[in-house]
């Protein structure tokens, strides 16, 4: 393996946090002996076409520096490749670094995890999710929770998660349960009507929502969390334990495993690591062992 190393980097993630990140991530790298060059996009498009150049250049990692959005973006040009991600996880939801159990918002301690799983050859092969050729590693959100998002990025203030809660709130007033259709690995098809359906890979959206407590990175099967038809009170009940996983022991919650699962609703928006996918039918494949990561 090369001694260079490509960090990947997200100037604006955590409100300025991934251009504060990149230098101890990168003194850390150094330190253990690795030659460190950082890639910086004028846009997502751009720094996506750099990051798969460096990729196909041979660098001997790809060093993702931001959230959750940039972990998404780097696995566009990794997936599928033998070239090895780190994560020097400094954005606001941080998701997959959690699922990887790698530092969260400690970019020194970051960049010394992933010279010494490099050196050491701890480099483990993880599942991806698949919609459309686009890869993601967390959840495929959709409903109440992707309107949310919807909502959210339409507003310009506030700054911040607290923006995604006064969207929650919004969306409350005008919440309706949705129709869905859902297919799994089986092709039997359920009629249901939901508050939202959302498909892990990891377990976790949002900051650390456990909406699919029981997904593993390494099975090749997603864990689908269907929250079924219910009244605001009874939403805003479940809602609190999500962080915790217990919401699925609830009555009005029910969960499945499979490797594939088409999603079909009239006005629903896809979200995968929280970027937008588009609207529904989407239909999402769990491919095993997909990337290369760096883990403790």
């Amino acid at each position: 393996m090369t001694s260079e190393i490509t960090l990947f980097v997200n100037p604006t993630a955590g409100r300025g946090r991934g251009a504060r990140a990149a230098q101890p991530a990168a003194s850390a790298l150094r330190a253990a002996g690795f030659s460190v060059r950082t890639v910086l996009g004028e846009d997502a498009a751009d720094g996506l076409t750099r990051a798969r150049e460096a990729v196909e250049a041979g660098t001997g990692a790809l060093v993702a520096v931001g959230g959750d959005g940039m972990a998404n973006l780097a696995l566009q040009a990794v997936a599928g490749t033998r070239t090895p991600l780190g994560l020097v996880a400094v954005g606001t939801g941080n998701d997959f670094a959690r699922a990887l159990g790698v530092p969260v918002r400690d970019p020194a301690a970051a960049g010394r995890l992933i010279a010494e799983a490099l050196k050491g050859d701890r480099v483990q092969d993880v599942d991806l999710g698949r919609v459309n050729g686009s890869w993601f590693g967390t959840v495929l959100a959709s409903g109440f929770d992707s309107r949310v998002n919807d909502r959210g990025n339409r507003m310009r203030l506030p700054v911040g998660r607290f923006r995604y809660d006064l969207a929650m709130l919004a969306e409350l007033a005008a919440f309706r349960p949705v129709p869905y259709r859902l297919t799994l690995d089986d092709g039997a098809t359920r009629e249901i009507d939901a508050t939202l359906v959302a498909v892990g890979n990891g377990s976790s959206y949002g900051g650390g929502m456990r909406i699919c407590p029981g997904a593993d990175l390494g099975d090749g099967l997603f864990d689908i969390t269907v929250v079924g038809d219910c009244s605001r009170t009874t939403l805003l009940k479940v809602f609190p334990k999500v962080y915790r996983g217990t919401h699925v022991d609830h009555p009005v919650v029910s969960t499945y495993r499979a490797s594939r699962v088409e999603l079909v609703a009239e006005g629903v928006t896809g979200y995968a690591d929280g970027e937008p996918l588009g609207p529904l039918p989407l239909t999402a494949e769990c491919i095993p062992a997909a990337v290369r990561v760096a883990l403790p």
